[in-house]
């Protein structure tokens, strides 16, 4: 396949990248001061929850090292090979590790929702968790689809 082929979905993951990666170094660490500053007893939950969010960006984006190392794949013309299965599997593991840590921070999402009498906040993290969960089971689908066309295209190339 040609090199441009996969250049929207590449300059998409750089996009995504960027922007969770100015998220956690500038606006997590300023909510972080300001709500210090203005309400002490609102950032006793707050602070687990932005913890939460820059620890889960972590498998975030080792999920986006592996997307850009599949989309080389498809580009070099392997997207049937056992590199990409691999590549699948650990985005797979990444958005289920995303979605743990959302898990164990909703507790605090809730906490912080009865704070500031804002149930929206709870939704964010049940949107996060969702999101993630959908990506993991969509990763894991085309996994299995993948291996299986591997197999099958192993047991063409063998009858010739």
């Amino acid at each position: 396949m040609k090199y441009g082929s996969t250049i929207i979905l590449r300059i998409a993951v750089i996009l995504i990248g960027l922007v969770v990666l100015v998220l956690c170094i500038v606006a997590v660490p300023a909510l972080a001061i300001n709500a210090t500053i203005n309400n002490p007893n609102f950032a006793k939950p707050l602070y687990p929850v932005l913890i939460g969010m820059c620890l889960a960006a972590i498998p975030f984006f080792i999920a986006l090292f592996h997307t850009w190392k599949l989309l080389k794949c498809v580009d070099n013309g392997n997207a049937f090979s056992t590199l990409a299965v691999t590549a699948l599997k650990k985005i797979k593991y990444c958005a289920l590790g995303v979605a743990g840590v959302y898990l164990l921070t909703s507790p605090f999402f809730y906490m912080l929702a009865q704070k500031d009498d804002a149930p929206g906040i709870v939704v964010i993290c049940l949107l996060f968790m969702g999101a993630s969960l959908v990506i993991a089971i969509f990763a894991a689908v085309l996994q299995r689809l993948l291996r299986e066309a591997i197999a099958i295209k192993t047991e063409n190339d063998l009858t010739v």
